[in-house]
């Protein structure tokens, strides 16, 4: 769990940091995309670790909102 968060939050970092050098924002569903896997994984791993507390399903609802805007990104373009 942990190299797959490590391998997202690089993607996401990589894909936002693109974004505001060349100010292209052509990308940025896919950018969504991958933070909304990005805080899913965060939400299931501390799910995972018996810490069934507020924020594990927090986690989970707002990465199922942030695939509805990604998905409406799409559409949009």
């Amino acid at each position: 769990m942990k190299i797959v968060r490590i391998t997202l939050g690089i993607i996401v970092l990589a894909l936002t940091a693109y974004q505001l050098i060349t100010k292209n924002f052509d990308l940025r569903p896919y950018s969504m995309l991958f933070l909304g896997a990005l805080i899913l994984v965060t939400g299931l791993a501390e799910l995972q670790k018996d810490r069934k507390d507020f924020w594990g399903y927090m986690n989970i609802v707002i990465s199922l909102f942030v695939f509805f805007v990604s998905i409406q990104g799409f559409l949009m373009n």
